[in-house]
């Protein structure tokens, strides 16, 4: 099915967060595996398949629309040093992507393509209501318990 150009190009730039994020939370992941922090090995691993499985649904509706996706380009990774730093530049990444789809999702709209909005509108609530909710989460238990506290509850 022959798609919008604007949708196609709107989809190549969700690609690029997805990935970033994608590449971000492996290493993340990875870096929590090494300090021996299981629990948030666990959950960031499973963070970088959400959003493998993400960028897998953006290239599958570009294939779709009979569009190229761009594999090619990724944002700057923020590499956090320590687990604070580390959740709140992913939560910043997350919040890049809500603000990303909703423009999407707009643009969607005006172009009339339902199909590719509802697949958006999936993310976007995977998005807001697991990635990005869990994040701030983490973060204020950190102030609430303080950081030696919180470090101590993911190593199981």
């Amino acid at each position: 099915m022959k798609g919008n150009a604007k949708i196609i190009d709107s989809l190549n730039s969700l690609l690029v967060g997805e990935l970033t994020s994608m590449d971000q939370y492996f290493i993340h992941s990875r870096m929590y595996q090494d300090w021996g922090l299981n629990k948030l090995y666990e959950r960031i691993d499973h963070e970088f398949d959400d959003e493998k499985g993400h960028a897998s649904r953006i290239i599958e509706r570009i294939l779709f629309l009979e569009g190229t996706p761009d594999l090619s380009q990724r944002k700057g990774l923020n590499i956090g040093k320590d687990v604070p730093e580390m959740l709140e530049f992913a939560l910043q990444l997350e919040y890049s992507i809500d603000k990303a789809l909703k423009v999407a999702i707009k643009t969607c709209e005006d172009e009339q393509d339902y199909q590719t909005r509802e697949i958006l509108e999936g993310m976007l609530a995977d998005t807001e209501e697991d990635h990005a909710y869990w994040l701030e989460q983490q973060l204020g238990l950190i102030k609430k318990i303080g950081l030696p506290n919180y470090l101590q509850s993911q190593m199981g």
